[in-house]
């Protein structure tokens, strides 16, 4: 089964490029193109794509308000922004509007598929450049926030926290721990509120900043 990937730029070019170098994928099949985030929403519904690969810069409807609007109404959607844009007016608000990756457009061509291909299986992928943002924001918020919050996670919740540090989804989650999704998403809800981060990303980002599961690094192989 190809991953089933949506364009959304409005630079004829860059849609071109993108296209025919993703097609020469074995795994990867682009199946449509749009040029701003109105169409996006509407072609979702049409085509239903695996990943849709997002511009944030376009007329009509810009990417983070699509992505947000995406997400809400099909919350399994999966968005990977590429943009040229690194800042942090940029970077976090598309992270919070539920994109799963983000990456820049002079990025290595083979970073990019597999950002794609790590989407497609629910797991994120970003830039450096917007991983070090998220941790600056995370740490300028850190006053904020009680000592030691992540103490105030249970024992259950500190499990899940650290299988989404290895990237994997709710369905992975249930199985290694033989509780069902429902379970897993009420806990990662919990712990979302208890570490005051907006998601999953974020999360993982905290946990490996604090170290809180170095007496696990020896699990992951």
């Amino acid at each position: 089964m190809k991953i089933r990937v949506m364009l959304v730029d409005d630079h004829l070019v860059v849609l071109r490029g993108l296209k025919f170098f993703l097609n020469t994928q074995e795994d990867i099949e682009v199946i449509g193109e749009v040029e701003n985030g109105e169409k996006a929403l509407k072609a979702y519904e049409e085509w239903k794509p695996d990943v849709v690969l997002m511009d944030l810069m376009m007329p009509v409807m810009d990417g983070v308000e699509a992505t947000k609007k995406l997400r809400e109404a099909h919350p399994e959607a999966k968005v990977v922004v590429l943009t040229s844009y690194s800042d942090q007016d940029h970077v976090i608000p598309a992270l919070q509007a539920g994109a799963v990756g983000y990456q820049l457009k002079d990025v290595d061509p083979d970073e990019l598929v597999k950002t794609i291909r790590a989407a497609s299986k629910g797991e994120k992928l970003l830039h450096p450049k917007a991983t070090n943002l998220l941790l600056e924001q995370m740490s300028s918020g850190a006053e904020k926030k009680e000592p030691g919050v992540h103490f105030k996670l249970t024992n259950r919740e500190k499990d899940v926290l650290y299988q989404i540090t290895l990237g994997k989804s709710n369905k992975e989650i249930a199985s290694d721990l033989y509780i069902t999704e429902k379970t897993v998403k009420t806990h990662v809800s919990n712990l979302l509120s208890k570490l005051q981060v907006h998601d999953r990303t974020q999360a993982a980002i905290y946990a490996m900043k604090e170290n809180l599961f170095a007496d696990r690094s020896d699990e992951k192989g």
